[in-house]
């Protein structure tokens, strides 16, 4: 197989528009669908072509990549693709959907005859444009020649996890590790929030753990997005991660496992989005300590 491809992204988020781009760039046709066209029309300008429908989209596609909101949303997305979908070929689900979720977008796989990779990706804004995503795959390894081009024009490193994708085993490490990444955001926002209160100035909480094991390149990045008013554009959105953290708390709920700190968090991001933050970036959850915009 050439390692040239036909790739049909689906969904043109923060996400979905910079890993089209880093296809294009890396020499892919690239054909692109969003449900609002106006976010994927700037990729025509990467030499990408914009789609009206799904199943527009994924004619004469070798792989296709969905990246949504949800699992719902990208089952609903495939079906209206599946007319013209073609038995044999990949489609790589880098939504972030939840345990319960992948198993039904295996089965929609397995009825069309697709070849299915779980496929989230660890990453935001600036590693998405720049390709150097994590991608956490799963999938059969007699298929993974076929994928392997998309990876590596989107990530910098694939650490694979299985073999049937339908066991969902990348999306339950994307979960995990999503949990420390939302309990580590919302926990430099309350420290903000405590400093603010009791009359600290952050700096010297800074200059404090500086250089030792509680200091943290995460927490000065997320603190320094509400510190220099820079949560615009966002790297990742306060509404989607409070979408994962709903994920997160399902998950463990559905395992036996009460995760308290993962409820707390899809709270606040819920109040922060409700206070009118839901489209900046997560560390925004920082206004929900507070009853109004701080």
């Amino acid at each position: 197989m050439t390692d040239k491809l036909t790739v049909t992204v689906l969904g043109t988020g923060i996400m979905g528009a910079a890993m089209a781009r880093n296809l294009a760039r890396a020499g892919h046709t690239v054909r692109a669908w969003n449900r609002s066209r106006a976010k994927a029309e700037p990729l025509a300008a990467d030499g990408a072509h914009i789609a009206d429908t799904p199943a527009e989209a994924v004619e004469g596609a070798d792989v296709v990549l969905t990246i949504l909101y949800d699992g719902p949303a990208a089952l609903d997305v495939m079906r209206q693709a599946a007319p013209a979908l073609r038995p044999g070929t990949a489609w790589v689900q880098s939504t972030t959907a939840g345990v319960e979720a992948i198993a039904d977008l295996a089965a929609f796989a397995d009825e069309q005859g697709l070849t299915f990779f779980d496929a989230p990706v660890l990453g935001t804004r600036q590693p998405a444009e720049a390709g150097q995503l994590l991608v956490l795959a799963a999938g059969p390894s007699d298929g993974r020649g076929a994928v392997a081009p998309v990876f590596d024009a989107i990530g910098a490193r694939t650490v694979w996890t299985g073999e049937d994708g339908g066991e969902g085993s990348a999306t339950r490490l994307k979960l995990v590790a999503n949990s420390w990444v939302l309990s580590v955001t919302n926990a430099a926002g309350e420290v903000l929030a405590l400093a603010k209160a009791l009359g600290v100035e952050p700096q010297h909480f800074f200059d404090a753990i500086d250089g030792g094991p509680l200091d943290m390149g995460y927490l000065r990045a997320k603190t320094g997005l509400v510190l220099n008013e820079q949560l615009s554009p966002a790297s990742f959105a306060v509404s989607t991660a409070a979408k994962d953290a709903r994920l997160i708390v399902q998950a463990g709920e559905i395992n036996g496992v009460r995760l308290d700190v993962a409820a707390a968090s899809a709270e606040r991001f819920e109040r922060a989005a409700a206070q009118g933050h839901g489209d900046e970036d997560m560390a925004a959850a920082y206004f929900a300590s507070f009853d109004e915009k701080a």
